[in-house]
């Protein structure tokens, strides 16, 4: 039976330099004797090392996917640069400032040292690193081009994240205008108009038709408050329980959403780009095109393009050509399906899917842009009404009353 790995921690070490100079720091290791070994190959003299202490309120940052493709990138450097594998790990992990991801690096070069290969020591985190990240890793271990796949998984990375990023700028912004708008209304409506309510009460005269509509809605929220809040909770746990459970239901809404005006572009293009970019990756790493198309199917992030790679998949098995699947599919837009009809033709199809990709992601970040700059403008406009509207209501008495007493 074999032993159990010892657990990768973080420790704090003291001691001098090679020129007698105080120096300290933090490194990661499984038990202070080896950590003061690592310390003196280094050319230090370590005099004090213990082993980090908890942070009393919180614990760990998460590892984001951010981190990960920043890992890929280095690692890749390190390697073409001719530095040895597990070495690379050290060095990589040396310089993370994440802890947990120091952590990661720790236990996955402890893995391979130990004798198991990259690609199976990664697939014991599956959290962190999918099938297609294990499988190109995997591709790029037996071709004997492992820096080179990483390169590719490391820039793959970088820009599906970068992408992710840019479509949800796209979707919180409009969604932060509505919510900003919700509450300065039901403040002003609970808050402010009761206090002109009661002095409304004063006057003895009927209020203005607007400024009576103001008054009843305050009232009824200063009543039902509670009820609105539990129902709009109520309304988004229960949408996000149901597109989680439910496939036909999350299916559904991914069909509707591409008909959104604006938002839909943004993200009918950003399905295009993932499916060039993941398949460009897949198919210059020498993953068969029909294997391919199983990891292109689930990163596309839409059930619309899910659906249409997997009929591509079953005609591409049965010898019909990628751009001719493409274009009956009537999903893929006709730039997309000639550039790929050209790289089949030419044989450079890895190349021109990459092409596909950079522009369907330029086309992104253009119109998520547009949108920002296109919403500063609509935000002032709704609040204005809405604040506006609500000044104007309460205000409507007094001037009537001044132009009585006029």
């Amino acid at each position: 039976m074999a032993a159990k790995a010892e657990k990768v921690s973080t420790f704090i070490w003291e001691g001098k330099d090679r020129k007698g100079n105080k120096a300290h720091g933090e490194i990661t290791g499984t038990n202070p004797a080896l950590i003061k070994a690592q310390l003196r190959k280094q050319g230090m003299m370590p005099q004090k090392v213990k082993k980090k202490p908890k942070p009393l309120f919180g614990g760990k940052k998460k590892i984001t996917p951010f981190d990960i493709a920043l890992f890929t990138r280095q690692l890749a450097t390190m390697m073409r640069a001719g530095v040895p594998l597990v070495q690379s790990f050290d060095i990589v992990s040396d310089g993370a400032e994440n802890a947990a991801l120091q952590e990661l690096i720790q236990n996955i070069r402890n893995d391979v040292a130990s004798g198991n290969s990259f690609a199976n020591a990664l697939r014991k985190f599956p959290r962190h690193f999918d099938d297609l990240y294990c499988n190109l890793v995997d591709s790029g271990e037996k071709a004997g081009a492992l820096e080179s796949l990483l390169d590719r998984i490391a820039t793959y990375l970088e820009k599906t994240e970068l992408l992710k990023k840019k479509i949800k700028k796209a979707m919180t912004y409009p969604i932060a205008v509505v919510v900003v708008a919700i509450i300065v209304t039901a403040i002003l409506l609970v808050k402010v108009v009761p206090q002109f309510e009661t002095l409304f009460q004063g006057f003895g005269a009927d209020l203005p038709v607007f400024t009576q509509m103001v008054v009843n809605l305050s009232d009824w929220m200063q009543t039902w408050w509670f009820v609105i809040l539990i129902g709009i909770v109520g309304t988004v746990m229960g949408f996000k329980e149901a597109v989680r459970r439910s496939q036909k239901f999350s299916d559904a809404v991914d069909k509707y959403i591409l008909k959104l005006p604006v938002v839909g572009d943004i993200l009918d293009n950003s399905a295009v780009a993932k499916f060039a970019r993941v398949l460009s990756t897949t198919f210059a790493a020498g993953v068969p095109l029909v294997d391919a198309l199983d990891s292109v199917a689930g990163a596309t992030g839409n059930a619309i393009y899910r659906d249409a790679v997997f009929k591509i998949k079953d005609d591409v098995s049965s010898g019909t050509q990628l751009q001719v699947s493409m274009k009956q599919t009537d999903v893929f837009p006709t730039m997309a399906v000639q550039l790929t009809a050209i790289g089949e033709e030419t044989g450079n199809l890895d190349e021109m899917l990459s092409k596909v990709a950079e522009h369907y992601e330029a086309m992104v970040d253009d119109m998520v842009d547009n949108l920002t700059a296109l919403m500063e403008p609509m935000i002032m406009a709704v609040l204005g009404v809405l604040v506006g509207g609500l000044i104007i209501a309460m205000y409507l008495p007094i001037f009537q009353m001044g132009q009585v007493v006029g």
